[in-house]
């Protein structure tokens, strides 16, 4: 049981002694319960003095300032040592053969043997003018003692000479002295002046020594790179030198290649050979050891490129013809964001076109070399991502293609955003829009392709010296055509990939036979799948491109495997960030030994620059009628067609006037011959003239019987 306490209160202040009318101050008593036992309660604790002490240092130790002033005085100090080891060995390489010897054995160790017999010469030039300068220096001293006597009696005689020509022109004997006299106060003068000079450059010389290596220490970074300052230690655009290139194949994550490395006497040397200027990179081909694959360097790309400091766009690893060998190709840092220049086609306004012969100018390859792409009897086909620059790629060999006024066009732009209204008065038939309508009328274009080169084949037979024009049927956006759910009144998918498809089957057939009559087909699609771009379809093509796409079997799609195997990925293209940019698989470019496709950036040319080139085309020709529909089934007016079809020319070849009304309607007109078409213009009274040796139809002609024609029509009415 708790106890009470008693408690005296007493005043605060003192009190006075009673006197007779005071009264007494009471003494108060006050009676406290003694509170219950209660835990124990934490009472500060005092930190020892030591403790206090160990962090107050560890904070001053592991402040920013005190890394940044240790890092500086490290720093600076291994600038001067360092420098001291660079001027050393500068100084040895220059005294001795040390460089030469360092070449050769880096020669032999790329495999490089006429190298290495270079430096071998250079080596045995430099050792015999060194002997010759070693042996002149054992004469030299003799040679120096002769020269300064002679020298000094020389000097001496003329300083009398003067003295004697002053001494009579002053008529004073004592002038005689006075050159001699003079020299010899300025060099006691010199004397002095050095004597005052040598205490003062003995005290300071060793300090401008050191502050003289500092500088070369300084210039070449040569301290360790934590103490280097952070924009020096970035590694970003760091050369490509043989020692990174080995260091970082020897961090690719390969056991087998880490270890072959680390027991190779030259530390790897022997597997690169010789580091090349490529445009803006470098180039270098690496011979992998025993029991590594190509593959699972293929297959590392990204940590190649991180480990040669770089991003994974900037690395490209490609399979030469050397067996067991990767190409490497590394970009400068940021040089493949930097835009390529303008096309020659833009430029160039003299520059025209050979389809059979020339090369259309498409851009650069990633060595900074300009990438020609021949299309003479090549079909074509270009796809990647949407927005990619699929359709600008394509319009620049068309826009090259154009400027030979042999080759004849018929497009269908399946996206109608007005990519290709340029060729109006160009092409022979343009088709602009994305409607099933229009599906209709491209799958009737390449159907009038078909017919064209059965013409063709059937002239072959009979002439096989023929020569035909190239005729290019060009499909943009062709994945809306695959992909159209329209069918025909027999219940014939226009779409799709079945032998009843009737766009499917057309492009076929163009594949199969079209090439040898010059009859072409180009088609430029986005996001290939087997359904919108069928197999038989894209391995019909002989150049095959690929913009940036999304996974690796759609670059299979695109390329073919042989391509892909071969290193070509289209799939790691930056979408949005390497737009216009290509990967190629053709025998029309130029690829380098062993590889099966190329990178391409190639050059953009405007809409505006786009026009500027057809108008330079359509000065190459006569007039080009353009037909936006084709007709099918519905009757016809003969003659009305055959002025439609000769358009704004003045006369056309027979030839040409039944191909353009074969594509005005192809039920009427696919059949007609020579003799057809005679027969209706002579009805009307006029029939085709011989001009140099051809058969032509006069535009003039043919709007004079059609004239005649309405006009007896009308009286005809009004009788």
């Amino acid at each position: 049981m708790s106890e009470n306490v008693v408690h005296l209160h007493k005043p605060d202040r003192p009190v006075d002694p009673p006197g007779p009318d005071t009264e007494p101050v009471p003494t108060v008593l006050t009676v406290v319960p003694e509170p219950a036992p209660t835990s124990p309660v934490a009472l500060p604790v005092r930190v020892p003095l030591w403790v206090r002490s160990g962090r107050a240092v560890r904070t001053a130790v592991t402040h920013e300032t005190t890394k940044a002033t240790a890092r500086a005085v490290v720093r600076h100090g291994l600038y001067t040592v360092n420098g001291g080891r660079i001027v050393a060995r500068r100084t040895w390489d220059g005294r001795t053969g040390a460089r030469y010897e360092r070449m050769i054995r880096a020669a032999e160790a790329a495999g490089n043997l006429e190298a290495a017999e270079e430096w071998e010469e250079r080596l045995q030039r430099f050792r015999a003018a060194r002997h010759h300068r070693r042996m002149d220096l054992l004469h030299s001293p003799l040679d120096a003692a002769k020269g300064l006597a002679v020298g000094t009696g020389m000097g001496i005689g003329a300083l009398v000479a003067l003295g004697v020509a002053v001494a009579i022109a002053t008529e004073d004997a004592t002038a005689v002295i006075t050159p001699l006299a003079a020299t010899i106060d300025f060099i006691a003068l010199i004397v002095r002046i050095v004597q005052v000079v040598w205490g003062p450059a003995l005290s300071v010389g060793p300090f401008l020594a050191l502050l003289a290596l500092w500088a070369v220490g300084s210039k070449q970074h040569a301290a360790p790179a934590w103490s280097l300052p952070a924009k020096v230690r970035t590694s970003d655009g760091e050369p490509i030198t043989p020692s990174i290139v080995v260091k970082a194949l020897r961090d690719l994550g390969v056991p087998a290649l880490a270890r072959a490395i680390k027991e190779m006497g030259d530390a790897g040397a022997s597997m690169l050979g010789p580091i090349r200027i490529a445009g803006c990179g470098v180039e270098v081909d690496v011979t992998l050891p025993s029991g590594v694959s190509t593959v699972e360097v293929q297959q590392r790309r990204r940590k190649l490129a991180e480990n040669l400091s770089r991003h994974e766009h900037e690395v490209f690893i490609t399979i030469p013809q050397a067996a067991r060998t990767v190409r490497l190709w590394v970009a400068d840092s940021g040089a493949l964001d930097e835009p390529i220049g303008p096309s020659p086609l833009v430029t160039d306004e003299t520059l025209t076109a050979d389809y059979a012969k020339g090369r259309a100018p498409w851009g650069q390859d990633l060595r900074g070399d300009a990438a020609a792409l021949s299309l003479y009897q090549r079909h074509l086909l270009i796809t990647g991502l949407s927005n990619q620059g699929k359709t600008a790629a394509l319009r620049a060999l068309a826009l090259w293609a154009v400027l030979d006024k042999t080759v004849e066009f018929r497009i269908a732009d399946l996206k109608g955003a007005g990519d290709w209204a340029m060729f109006e008065s160009l092409a022979t038939v343009l088709i602009q829009g994305p409607t099933d309508e229009h599906v209709i009328e491209a799958t009737a274009m390449v159907e009038s392709l078909v017919v064209e080169m059965e013409q063709r084949m059937e002239q072959r037979r009979l002439d096989p010296s023929i020569v035909f024009s190239p005729l290019i049927g060009l499909v943009d956006e062709a994945q809306v055509a695959f992909m159209c759910p329209a069918v025909d009144e027999d219940k014939k998918p226009y779409g799709g990939s079945k032998a009843t498809s009737r766009y499917f089957m057309a492009v076929r057939k163009v594949h199969n036979q079209g090439r040898v009559v010059n009859v072409l087909m180009w088609e430029g699609t986005q996001d290939p799948t087997d359904q919108n771009l069928p197999k038989l379809v894209r391995e019909g093509a002989h150049t095959r491109a690929s913009l940036a796409l999304g996974t690796e079997s759609q670059a299979r799609m695109a390329l073919g495997d042989k391509a892909v195997d071969g290193g070509a990925a289209p799939n790691l293209l930056r979408p949005g960030l390497d737009k216009g940019t290509l990967v190629v698989a053709s025998d029309g470019i130029a690829i380098p030994a062993g590889q099966a496709s190329i990178t391409v950036r190639t050059h953009f040319i405007d809409d505006e620059g786009a026009t500027a080139i057809t108008d330079r085309a359509k000065q190459l020709r006569d007039g080009v009628t353009t037909l936006h529909v084709i007709e099918r089934g519905e009757d016809r007016d003969a003659l009305a067609d055959i002025l439609t079809a000769i358009g704004d020319a003045n006369r056309l070849p027979t030839t040409d006037v039944l191909k353009r009304l074969a594509m005005l309607d192809q039920d009427a007109y696919g059949d007609w011959t020579n003799g057809d078409l005679k027969r209706v213009l002579e009805a009307e009274g006029e029939e085709p003239k011989k001009s140099h040796g051809r058969m032509v139809v006069h535009r003039d002609h043919v709007a004079r019987a059609l004239a005649n024609r309405d006009t007896e029509g009308s009286a005809s009415t009004a009788e």
